[in-house]
């Protein structure tokens, strides 16, 4: 009798555990890879990151947070925050302009080709570019990223092991 209730206990703290992981994993923390170099040199391709599900539903998105995002085409994109609702958006002399001022961006290592319109963020939307900019697909092609689509934040690179770092300020 004793070797069953033993056995019962076990089953029923694997179940929770099972259990709890599925409910962090459907809506807290998620993983999610990189592919692809839009990122660079902050993200590099075949990296693990752990993502931020939750943080949304507490406040808005950031200047700066890097996000993961569905797209029309049915993928899920990693880009970071350049421009909130009501923000007016350029890309002139090769660098980025927000409200008329220059961003110091010491993330990305090359200056922008091509120049981008002032565009200004309607509301319930952001502004978003891969920091290797002359090599995304970010809002300048795929237009402004409405919030309902934002996965969540990305907060650690988890593997591998030797690019294990903490993405949030």
């Amino acid at each position: 009798m004793l070797h069953r209730s033993r056995s019962s206990e076990w089953l029923i703290a694997v179940l929770i555990a099972v259990l709890l992981a599925m409910v962090i994993r459907l809506y807290f923390y998620a993983p999610y890879r990189v592919y692809g170099s839009s990122m660079f040199p902050t993200l590099q391709g075949d990296e693990l990151l752990i993502v931020n599900k939750w943080i949304y539903g507490q406040r808005f998105p950031s200047y700066g947070d890097i996000i993961v995002f569905h797209t029309e085409e049915d993928r899920d994109f990693i880009k970071r925050v350049i421009g909130l609702p009501g923000d007016e958006i350029a890309i002139r002399d090769g660098y980025v302009w927000r409200n008329g001022k220059k961003l110091k961006e010491p993330y990305i290592s090359s200056e922008i080709r091509g120049d981008y319109p002032t565009t200004r963020v309607p509301p319930g939307h952001l502004f978003v570019l891969g920091d290797n900019r002359n090599y995304s697909r970010d809002s300048r092609e795929i237009g402004m990223v409405h919030v309902d689509e934002v996965v969540g934040r990305a907060e650690i690179v988890l593997y591998p092991l030797d690019r294990f770092q903490l993405l949030v300020r």
